[in-house]
Parts: C-alpha cells; structure tokens; sequence
C-alpha cells in the first residue's frame, strides 16, 4: 500500500522565515509562493526537491490545529511524514482494519488530491498523512 514519499510536514512560526533558512543555509531554488488553506487552518508552501518536497505550515487564524504543536515546538519543526496511495479511501478502509486510529475523513490536502492523517500511536510516534497520488504524478 505504501507509496512514494511526498512530502516532510514542518510546522513553523513563519513561512517567510523558514523559506529564507532552507535558501540561505540549504540552497533551495525551488520554492512556491505561499497560500492560504483556511479550511485547514494554515499558511501553506512547498520548498521543491529533486526527489521529494518540505511542506511548511504555518498557522492561519485563532484555530488553527498547528498553534498547540507550535506551544509544545515554539521554533517549529517536523509534523508529519506524507506517503502517496493508490486509493486514499481503500487505504483508510485498511488502516481502520488493522486497527489505526484515522484521524478525520479524507479530505482535499494542499496538493488538490484527497488526504487522511494516521495517529502517531499507531506509527512509533509520527504523524502520518496518506495522500492519494495526483493523476498527473511523477
């Protein structure tokens, strides 16, 4: 079931700040422009790599899921792992089988394609995304 890693999830106090260190200190080249997802309650930009992304998330209004990490990690840092699927409702159906707690229905992620989350208890500690492969993938 298991695909292609997508994306690193970091969560950051600023977007602007974190494009600049990844730029400044990493030589990253590649980077979008940022954008809202207010359904989801972040500032979203993808830091482009050869064979992956970085997905940094910034907190977007007063309820935005990524401020109680931020309390918990005030300098940001790594909030999830992104792996691609066939079928994201196939995968959710298994990952409810063996027992996984599905965080959520599957919904529209930042890459336009539906997405679920798996609860770090049942992934040795990391929040997993399962994100259903784009159609215009790789």
């Amino acid at each position: 079931m298991i695909g292609r890693l997508n994306h690193i999830g970091i969560a950051t106090p600023s977007i602007d700040e974190s494009v600049a260190m990844y730029r400044d200190f990493m030589g990253a080249t590649s980077v979008t422009e940022k954008w809202a997802m207010p359904e989801q309650g972040v500032w979203v930009c993808f830091v482009n790599l050869p064979n992956s992304q970085i997905e940094l998330i910034e907190p977007y209004g007063d309820k935005s899921p990524i401020h109680a990490f931020l309390e918990k990690n005030p300098k940001g840092g790594q909030h999830h792992v992104c792996f691609e699927v066939p079928d994201i409702y196939a995968a959710r159906d298994d990952m409810k089988a063996k027992g996984a707690t599905v965080l959520g229905e599957p919904r529209i992620g930042a890459h336009g394609t539906p997405v679920i989350f798996i609860h770090p208890k049942n992934m040795g500690g990391v929040l997993v995304e399962l994100m259903e492969t784009p159609k215009e993938a790789h």
